[in-house]
Formats: C-alpha cells, structure tokens, sequence
C-alpha cells in the first residue's frame, strides 16, 4: 500500500507527509508503518516521520486527536483514587477526569485543560458584557430595559448552551449516579437562573407587580453567566496546577532507563524493553549503565551512585545479596541483579497528591457533601 491521499489518488502521485514535497515510489527513504509504505524526499524527513508517525498522519488526514487509551492502563480518580476504571473518562463520583494510575511520559497535553481554557476564552467577554448590562444598564440608558432584557438573554444564550456544556454534563452524570457533588450544585444553580430569566423575558405578564424593579421582571442572566466563566476559571487554575505536577513526575520518568539487558535461561543476554521486563529475571548491569529495576545482586559487585535518590555523592559498594535501586548508575564492575520490584506491577510508587479514602479531610468532605444536599435539594443522605 502507498501513502496516497485522498485528493491525490487519481493522478498517482505521492506526498512526502514531513514536508509536503511530492516523491515517487522510486525514492529510497521509505519506511513500513502498521503494513502501509511510506516515501520520503530524503533521510531527514524519514527520520522525524519515525519519531513521531502518528502526529503526522493526523496532520496529512486531518484527524481529530482523541483522549489516549493504554491498553492495560488503569485510570483513576484524583480525589477518589479508589476508582478505577480500564478506559479515560469522567469519575462517577466527583465528575473530575480520569487519569492514569501511571503517568504516560509521550502524552500530549492534557485534553481536559485544552477544553475549559477554550470554553473559557470563550465564555469570558460575553459574560463581561451581560454583567456590565445587568448592573449599569440602567445607568447607561443604552436601551428600553425590555430591549436590554433580550439583549441579555442573547449574550447569555451561547455562554449557557455551549460553555456550560461540560458544567451540564457533569452535573447530569452525578443524578445518574446517585452521587451529587459540586457539579450537582452549580449545574442546578446555573439552570434555575437561566430558565427563571427566560420566562420573565418572555412572559413577564405572569409575574406578580412585586416582581419587577426598574420597569421590568428581575432577571438573572448575569448570574448564570459569571457561575460559569468563575467555575471554568477555576477549572483552569486547578488543571494548570495538576498539569506542572504531572510535568515533574514525567521528568523524573524520564531519567528512567529504557532498555534492560536480560539474560535468558539459556545463558544469551539480550536488550529488551523496561516494559518486558518482569520480576525474578536476571539482568546484567555493565559499567557506565544505569540499574533499570529494583533488584538484588546475586553476581559480582560494583560501586553504585545513588545520588540522584539519596544525595549522597559517594557512591556505594554493592556485593552479592545487596538491594540496589533502578535508575541509580554502576560505575565501575559489572553485575547481575535479580529484579524484585518493577514499576508497572506497582504504579502507586508514585504519590499523586491525592486525599485518600478513610482519610479524615475524604471522610468530612464526603459527610459535608451530602448532609448539605440532603437539607438543601432533598437528595437522600447516605451516612
């Protein structure tokens, strides 16, 4: 198969998908990606197509890019670690994203904090102009109040339908649920505005004469609007600062060796993955190589830095029977360690910050929660 684009299919020709130069099939920089033949106008752009193929197959095919699913990965709860579900999504219990249990170290950037700084910017000068209406319209003298009423209601109406959207998804899945939380709340709260302010716009007639205040029914579009653009500011705040923590995780994983050298039961030494590696094999650490696992020493010694983990910048001397850490550095003789612990088998190696369940600030959030939507909207308390 050819990389041929769609447009470019019926004349025959190719396109090189790095920098857009039409090549021939006789070209020699080609490359085999998931059973299709890629060609290329030269070395350079083989190279960089093969760091990165995906990213530019979505460019060639305009593709939308999707949240990533690692197959095998779990994704949990920031503020309710214990759940745990196989795919991406929304926690059923607070409405927050899900992340990996394991941070991916080529992820893109966070998806969630994309969408609320988009629906922000967006929702921000249509909130700034219904706001500065709704208190100083009347100062203003801009419009009849009744004028000023469904211009109100047009500024609020994409901010509500559109950057509300992921306010309303939330708070629908927490009903779902049985589990009201904060996005049960402003989701209601932002409705019960909305939908006053309409009726009054558009039927002010069936209000009461004590309804009304400066010639007109008292509306709340500016309330619905500024809930939303506060909620999604603060969305963006709280997902910038989860994104820089991710960021220094992702460095440290970074330092991490890619490559182990196992040695079979055959006695044959071979490079694989870190990701292939389980515990109990042996793996030899030559001099100049980082440790890649956690393991014990069952042959041969050497002086191990372990600065990077202890700070400690003597290096120390391990002897058969010594634990030593991965991604510590073997300076000087080479050994063979039996792993005894590999990350992907223990992703809690990792503190997320998390408030854990049975903890004291979980179990008075969770109290205070639904004891205030109990008195408040009338949803059961679960105790």
């Amino acid at each position: 198969m050819n990389n041929e684009l769609d447009g470019h299919e019926k004349s025959g020709t190719l396109k090189d998908f790095v920098c857009g130069m039409s090549v021939t099939v006789d070209s020699k920089n080609f490359t085999q990606y998931k059973d299709v033949t890629y060609y290329f106008c030269g070395g350079r752009c083989k190279e960089k197509f093969l760091l990165a193929p995906e990213s530019y197959l979505q460019k060639a095919f305009s593709l939308p890019k999707k949240m990533p699913v690692i197959v095998g990965a779990k994704y949990i709860c920031p503020m309710d670690p214990e759940v745990s579900e196989d795919a991406p999504g929304y926690c059923p219990k607070c409405g927050m994203a899900l992340e990996p249990e394991v941070p991916i170290i080529d992820g893109d950037e966070n998806s969630e904090l994309k969408m609320f700084t988009k629906y922000f910017w967006f929702s921000l000068p249509l909130s700034g102009v219904v706001f500065v209406l709704a208190m100083f319209g009347h100062q203003l003298s801009l419009f009849s109040m009744e004028m000023q009423g469904w211009i109100e209601f047009g500024f609020s109406l994409p901010v509500v339908l559109w950057a509300g959207l992921p306010i309303f998804e939330r708070a629908i899945q927490s009903l779902k649920n049985k589990s009201p939380n904060m996005w049960t709340l402003i989701g209601m709260g932002i409705f019960s505005a909305f939908v006053y302010s309409i009726i009054a716009v558009i039927f002010p007639e069936i209000f009461p004469l004590n309804f009304q205040s400066m010639g007109r029914v008292s509306i709340y579009f500016e309330a619905a609007v500024v809930i939303i653009t506060l909620t999604l500011l603060g969305q963006v705040m709280e997902l910038r600062a989860r994104s820089q923590t991710s960021l220094a995780i992702k460095s440290l994983l970074n330092l991490a060796p890619k490559m182990a050298r196992r040695i079979t039961q055959d006695g044959i030494e071979e490079d694989v993955e870190i990701d292939h590696i389980h515990v109990g094999d042996l793996l030899r650490v030559r001099p100049g190589e980082k440790v890649s696992v956690d393991g014990i020493v069952v042959e041969g010694g050497s002086l191990i830095d372990e600065s990077m983990i202890t700070g400690e910048p003597i290096p120390v001397n391990k002897k058969i029977g010594d634990f030593v850490i991965g991604s510590t550095l073997n300076t000087t003789g080479s050994i063979v360690i039996k792993a005894k612990h590999v990350a992907k088998n223990n992703p809690n190696d990792i503190n997320f910050g998390t408030i854990g369940p049975g903890s004291y600030p979980e179990i008075f959030l969770s109290w205070l929660n639904s004891f205030w939507n109990a008195k408040i909207i009338g949803i059961p308390y679960k105790g």
